[in-house]
């Protein structure tokens, strides 16, 4: 065994050393991006990753470092560029990835990315354009 098979072998050891733990969080990670467009709770999250709610919180931050609905907003807010680098207008981008109100989506969005949604898609269409007009 190599020097760097060792040091893999310790470092998964020390840091996932519980293997039903590292597969109820990634089973719960996968049953997000798989089903980020519709209405997620913490309970149907624990159910994926069978496992109470509050131990996935913990599981979830310690090998994520963000919490299940952080990396919920993540992937709805990346899913949203997309949408919207493709020209979905705000509003049908804001219901096709999830979120339920189009101004808390604008405000999120926003927060995220340091542009309104309408804004970064105006932004993303002139960078498109061969002479920038």
């Amino acid at each position: 065994m190599t020097f760097y098979q060792q040091e893999i072998n310790r470092i998964r050891e020390n840091c996932y050393s519980n293997e039903t733990h590292l597969m109820a969080v990634i089973r719960t990670r996968r049953f997000i991006n798989a089903h980020f467009e519709k209405e997620l709770n913490l309970q149907q999250l624990a159910q994926a990753g069978l496992t109470s709610k509050f131990h996935l919180l913990r599981l979830f931050k310690r090998y994520y470092g963000q919490t299940p609905k952080q990396y919920l907003t993540h992937k709805r807010i990346a899913q949203s560029i997309i949408c919207l680098k493709k020209g979905m207008t705000v509003t049908d981008t804001c219901f096709s990835v999830g979120f339920e109100c189009p101004s808390s989506f604008s405000t999120l969005f926003k927060q995220k990315t340091g542009l309104p949604p309408a804004a970064f898609q105006k932004k993303q269409f002139l960078q498109s354009t061969p002479d920038g007009v």
